[in-house]
């Protein structure tokens, strides 16, 4: 009887564990491609892509970055009062297959020591990065060292 309920005691453990760690945080993502290159412009608003790129990412160590700063970014739960972006940031992909499509995000940069704000083209919900990410964005973006 007393292994039954170890047993018994076990599987409802493993359970509530297994709940637990199905809700995690909700990131962005991007495809499964290598990325090619990050162009960035400014914005001019929501909705839409401004194609009048002011910089070109295309060296590896950056590219990382902004692939680490977008795919880590945590979906915030509640829709927040949003300012307009700053930036409008075009992923494009490498690819033997043919044309793979631009992944337009809008990017509100945070200031030194704060999150900065990712946003689909397409959607409203917004994304928040890590201030460490933001201090990396920044260096890249603002030329900060």
């Amino acid at each position: 009887m007393k292994a039954v309920i170890s047993i018994v005691s076990i599987i409802f453990v493993s359970l509530i564990l297994a709940a637990c760690q199905t809700e995690q945080a909700e990131t962005m993502v991007l495809l499964d491609e290598k990325i090619s290159e990050v162009k960035i412009s400014e914005s001019k608003g929501f909705g839409g892509m401004n194609e009048e790129t002011i910089q070109t990412f295309k060296d590896k160590k950056s590219l990382d970055i902004f692939k680490m700063a977008i795919t880590t970014a945590i979906k915030q739960p509640q829709q927040a009062e949003i300012a307009e972006p700053e930036y409008d940031v075009m992923v494009e992909y490498e690819s033997d297959k043919g044309e793979l499509p631009t992944h337009g995000i809008h990017l509100l940069l945070g200031k030194e020591n704060e999150k900065s704000m990712f946003m689909y083209i397409t959607d409203d919900s917004a994304y928040l990065t890590s201030p460490k990410m933001t201090m990396e964005l920044r260096k890249l973006i603002l030329s900060e060292e």
